[in-house]
């Protein structure tokens, strides 16, 4: 056993992404139990479905965020990863956040606010120390983002504590953007390179190779930077339903030059393009939806869920396998998860429009999304636990 704790502490990937996947599995169950019997939820400084979106976008995601980030910086810049005093300490504080949200009905609001706003502080800290080494524009800018949550999650905060009467909702739609943003910038840097490798290796003509056009990317990264900032100046405002759409329309052009009908045949490559086309739906719907057109809510939770929940399990299966020396081979249960997230966001989405099936669609998602990470948990458990496998 301290060999496992040992291991797990070692490198960020392991510990952050562990907890990412039993922190998704946990909210999933207590949210789905709430909505059968709402009776059983703890008397909070909030409401449950405040709780449950606060952790979903603050708790889960930046878990994942963090392991991404301390494993990925390093390989960018050529700096030292992090020693494992440090994960243990990053990996501390992230727990008592959550704990400091579970029991914020009983702690004073400022106490709960301090505890929930020191994780993301400390991990911009540590890969800021690390980005100096070789401070590239299209990596900076993570800390930009980073910024951005933790200025949204603040929001909720001010006015749990009563300071503010009406930043709550924006800094819950700011924090989602945001991770979306990531997503968009990330996301169009890796899924068509690993594309590109992909059909490398596989014979196919360098003609056919997936294509990156500075014309959209550039526009792409200006739209995805702005979209969080509208959000939190102005909350759901007009201009910040025209970025949404704009995004998500350059987001489509982009991805008609990846070669996605060529990736389906990878599972763990085609997830990738999958919660790129979350991302997508989810920014039309979403800005359709600012404009008077459509439900918010449902488009909010095809971000949430089918990209966020989607991409997020992506890169880090992905990732897991890879630094662990493992093929970068899905095992079964992940291939399901895969689509079982894609399944969750659609089925939340088509719910939103039904007037006497909502709670058993909204049920039906939560349980597609709690099954999903209990397959990540089980498919993964070898990476993110077990010792590094050496490839003869």
């Amino acid at each position: 056993m301290p060999a496992v704790i040992t291991r797990i502490f070692g490198e960020g990937f392991r510990v952050f992404f562990l907890s990412a996947g039993l922190y998704g599995l946990f909210v999933g169950l207590v949210w789905g139990l709430w909505l059968t019997v709402p009776y059983m939820a703890p008397d909070y400084g909030m409401t449950p479905p405040m709780w449950h979106a606060h952790e979903m976008i603050f708790g889960y995601a930046t878990a994942a965020l963090g392991g991404f980030f301390l494993t990925a910086v390093p390989n960018w810049t050529g700096a030292p990863d992090a020693r494992a005093r440090f994960i243990a300490l990053a990996a501390g504080v992230w727990l008592a956040g959550r704990m400091a949200m579970w029991f914020s009905g009983m702690l004073p609001t400022v106490l709960v606010a301090v505890i929930d706003l020191a994780f993301v502080p400390i991990l911009a800290a540590k890969i800021a120390t690390q980005l100096v080494r070789r401070p590239k524009p299209q990596n900076m800018v993570f800390l930009l983002l980073l910024s951005f949550i933790w200025i949204a999650d603040l929001f909720t905060h001010l006015e749990w504590m009563g300071l503010t009467d009406d930043t709550l909702q924006s800094g819950l739609r700011a924090g989602l953007l945001t991770l979306c943003a990531m997503i968009a910038i990330l996301g169009g840097r890796i899924t068509p390179a690993f594309t590109r490798n992909a059909m490398k290796r596989a014979g196919v003509p360098e003609a056919d190779w997936p294509m990156s056009v500075a014309q959209l990317d550039k526009p792409g990264m200006v739209l995805a930077l702005i979209l969080p900032l509208a959000v939190l100046l102005s909350g759901t405002h007009f201009v910040a339903g025209v970025v949404a759409l704009a995004l998500g329309l350059v987001q489509i052009l982009r991805m008609a030059r990846w070669r996605t009908l060529w990736a389906a045949r990878e599972p763990i490559l085609l997830a990738l393009h999958l919660g790129l086309g979350m991302l997508a739906l989810g920014l039309i719907l979403w800005g359709m939806a600012v404009l008077g057109i459509g439900n918010e809510v449902a488009a909010l939770h095809v971000l949430g869920i089918g990209c966020v929940g989607g991409m997020t399990l992506a890169v880090m299966s992905r990732a897991a396998l890879g630094h662990s020396g493992r093929a970068l081979v899905a095992p079964g249960p992940m291939v399901v998860a895969y689509g079982l997230m894609a399944v969750a966001a659609l089925s939340r989405w088509i719910g939103a429009e039904l007037d006497s099936g909502y709670l058993v669609a909204m049920l039906l998602s939560d349980g597609l999304w709690v099954t999903a990470f209990a397959l990540y948990l089980i498919a993964m458990w070898p990476a993110l636990t077990g010792p590094r496998v050496t490839r003869g």
